[in-house]
């Protein structure tokens, strides 16, 4: 799985390792500005080097790797994590982004359906008042 001759793309790479589904979708977070290789943003054609840092956004979650592993084949999920390493700054980073996650779910709930009619008035009345 670790080859030093072995020359493998952002994209595919990403792939490999199991943070998006697609290499299409790796290369749309990359091309996006989703995706940081050692600080700066980059092309989905960058060679991945072992001991590279890469900053990525996956939904709410903002994970720093270091690369440990280079492999082109997508692989169990076992094996890809061994591909790579978080840091512990971006594991507590992580466990405290979901944990206020939580928290703001519980106190803020969505509401379960849509305003009727007569709140609809009351809310466009309201966006339309002078007093805004």
């Amino acid at each position: 799985m670790d080859d030093n001759s072995e020359q493998v793309r952002l994209d595919k790479w990403l792939w490999a390792a199991r943070f998006y589904r697609t290499r299409s979708i790796a290369r749309d977070m990359i091309d996006g500005g989703k995706v940081h290789y050692n600080g700066a943003h980059v092309k989905p054609c960058r060679i991945v080097e072992i001991g590279a840092k890469i900053s990525l956004r996956q939904g709410f979650n903002e994970l720093d790797i270091i690369v440990r592993g280079i492999s082109d084949v997508r692989r169990q999920p076992s094996l890809a994590h061994l591909l790579y390493e978080e840091t512990s700054e971006s594991k507590i980073k992580r466990e405290r982004n979901s944990e206020l996650h939580r928290l703001n779910a519980l106190l803020a709930p969505h509401p379960d359906d849509k305003p009727n009619k007569k709140e609809r008035r009351a809310l466009i009345s309201f966006k339309h008042s002078p007093n805004i």
